[in-house]
């Protein structure tokens, strides 16, 4: 009898003993997967800024949902899809992640889609922007607070979809850029799209790529527009000195992070349509970011703070709405169909692919002598329901 009960105990010591810290403790842990470092990198490092910036605020600076304390594991992926791919394998196996938010860049997000249909684990993606994602390679682990392809062309389109108008498109030869310009094609309604200009993502110089733009444009009637899909280093803009004046051409663009904005200074009267500018959007969560940037680092949030922030918040009201219970099949139910809000406003999954219908902005470049940069003047908030997003998933 007394030996049974040292067996049991000492089999009890060992489900004990290898039963990993985390189990024990009130931890609900968080892989953020980015580009800390890579061509991304300026991109990366202020999703984290706005992630941790936005869990703060949606748990009010306790970091706690229900009693249990969220813990952030950075992992970075340095812009490669390989890399993403393992480190997010990791996280959910070895880190024990209940759930994952990232990357930065498209071609990594593919990558690891697959990943969190292995561990059956949810992954947020933030801001990788490819249609792709969430469609024809979604899984039902994924969910994105990012905007897509799509959701960024249809709203640049309301802004330059006009009769009598000819596009042509300059993009990054990438997921990004491919699916921007597939998106964006499909969104012309009036405008006639004339060619469609690729060029290596690490591109410095533009000179060939914008030669190739000129001709194609210069002779056509009408209204002529460069519309740009650009990230990262590299800077399209240095073709306005090809005098593309001459010929009567315009550039067109989205929003960017400020220091890419500077380029758009020199573009006054240049219309698009944004994701975030900090001085556009009027509700409390963008009260609330804008301030606590300005008072931790005496600049503005950015382009990608919005989109952790955003990121953040849909962790913690999906977290809140299950009482801390990170089964995934829990988290599913609750976020499909969510709505959160964020320094954009309201966004919401939509049950049917997990992208969040949000707003996008129209804006139109004013040279103030104030900023460094073009700043864009909202011409109108184009709402969710202004913009036919299509479902490309096949659910």
């Amino acid at each position: 009898m007394h030996r049974r009960h040292l067996i049991a105990l000492a089999a009890l010591g060992a489900t004990v003993a290898t039963m990993p810290a985390w189990a024990q403790s009130n931890e609900i842990r968080i892989a953020h997967v980015y580009s800390k470092t890579g061509a991304l990198e300026a991109y990366g490092k202020q999703t984290q800024t706005g992630l941790m910036m936005g869990l703060n605020y949606a748990t009010g600076g306790t970091m706690m949902v229900n009693g249990k304390k969220l813990v952030v594991i950075e992992k970075d992926d340095q812009g490669k899809p390989d890399l993403g791919k393992s480190l997010l394998a990791a996280a959910y196996s070895d880190d024990k992640a209940a759930l994952a938010v990232g990357p930065t860049a498209s071609g990594v997000a593919l990558a690891m889609l697959p990943v969190a249909e292995e561990y059956k684990k949810i992954l947020i993606v933030e801001p990788a922007v490819a249609d792709s994602i969430t469609g024809d390679k979604w899984n039902k682990y994924i969910f994105r607070t990012g905007r897509n392809s799509s959701q960024d062309a249809i709203s640049n389109a309301v802004a330059i979809d006009k009769a009598g108008v000819t596009v042509a498109t300059l993009a990054q030869d990438n997921a990004f850029g491919r699916d921007g310009v597939k998106a964006f094609g499909a969104a012309l309604k009036k405008a006639k799209l004339a060619h469609e200009e690729y060029l290596p993502p690490a591109t410095t110089d533009f000179t060939a790529g914008a030669q190739r733009l000129i001709d194609k444009l210069k002779d056509q009637p009408g209204r002529k527009i460069i519309w740009i899909v650009w990230a990262g280093a590299g800077n399209p803009f240095k073709i306005v000195d090809l005098d593309l004046k001459r010929y009567g051409i315009e550039i067109a663009t989205g929003g960017n992070i400020l220091p890419a904005m500077a380029a758009y200074k020199s573009l006054p009267g240049m219309e698009g349509a944004a994701y975030y500018y900090f001085g556009i959007p009027k509700n409390p969560v963008n009260e609330a970011m804008v301030a606590a940037h300005y008072k931790e680092f005496k600049t503005p949030p950015d382009f990608f703070t919005a989109g952790g922030f955003s990121a953040a918040m849909a962790v913690v009201t999906a977290l809140k709405k299950t009482n801390g219970d990170t089964g995934t099949n829990k988290l599913i139910s609750t976020m499909e169909g969510m709505s959160f809000d964020t320094p954009k406003g309201k966004m919401t999954f939509r049950k049917e692919d997990h992208q969040a219908m949000q707003s996008m902005y129209h804006f139109k470049i004013k040279a103030d002598p104030a900023f460094a940069w073009g700043v864009p003047e909202l011409v109108h908030e184009i709402k969710p329901e202004e913009m036919d997003i299509p479902i490309k998933n096949k659910r």
